[in-house]
């Protein structure tokens, strides 16, 4: 197999354009993190992935971080029969979204009440379906879960919020059934954050396009 079989190439116009698309996925990531330590803090319910997590944690009877990473390597191996290639983005989705989650957590404070948890939740998954779109459009490569969406919606052709929400109910019900948590976060999160990302996606695509096509002709 060679390699750039397996590594996603750079489709960029200019020195210029690798510049502010490699800008773009640092600062998509980073907000995704962010967005993470906001719906964290919101307490009213975790990602459907984290209800899977913890429910497999628990009938299994091992750690919730081991979980998330076995996790992951699945649904990288998923990627293999929908031919996703791994890129930049793939590799530094998985060492800074952690990290800015953490520091979103570190400065956000603890809400006093649901009143304010809820909307905490809520912004935080905007701005998740928002950094989601801007890393992606980057064109560096998503990560393991969203390039299962992509993979899924190259190979299907259906639309993004259709894709994502299945994958997220689906994530949800199996996680629901190994007896994982389940809050009205997650019900909102599972089935909004595919119309959300459905809507950001193809529109910051369109911006780094329309930019990367200026800076061609520069």
């Amino acid at each position: 197999m060679q390699l750039r079989s397996v590594f996603l190439p750079i489709a960029a116009t200019s020195r210029r354009d690798v510049v502010e698309r490699i800008v773009q996925l640092l600062v998509g990531l980073f907000l995704y993190g962010v967005a993470l330590g906001l719906m964290v803090r919101g307490g009213i319910g975790v990602a459907p992935w984290d209800v899977l997590a913890l429910g497999i944690a628990g009938n299994a009877g091992i750690g919730y971080g081991v979980v998330t990473v076995l996790v992951s390597v699945l649904v990288l191996l998923l990627w293999i029969p929908l031919r996703q290639r791994v890129g930049l983005g793939t590799l530094l989705n998985a060492l800074l979204v952690g990290p800015s989650a953490d520091l979103a957590l570190f400065l956000l404070p603890v809400p006093p009440s649901v009143w304010v948890g809820a909307p905490m939740f809520v912004a935080g998954l905007l701005l998740l379906a928002f950094a989601t779109g801007l890393y992606i459009a980057a064109d560096f490569g998503p990560g393991p879960r969203d390039g299962l969406m992509t993979g899924l919606v190259g190979r299907t052709g259906w639309p993004v919020w259709l894709v994502r929400t299945l994958i997220e109910g689906s994530v949800l019900l199996i996680g629901f059934l190994l007896g994982g948590p389940v809050g009205v976060g997650t019900v909102l999160f599972a089935f909004g954050v595919g119309p959300l990302i459905g809507w950001f996606l193809p529109w910051t695509t369109r911006v780094r396009a329309a930019r990367s096509r200026q800076l061609a002709r520069a």
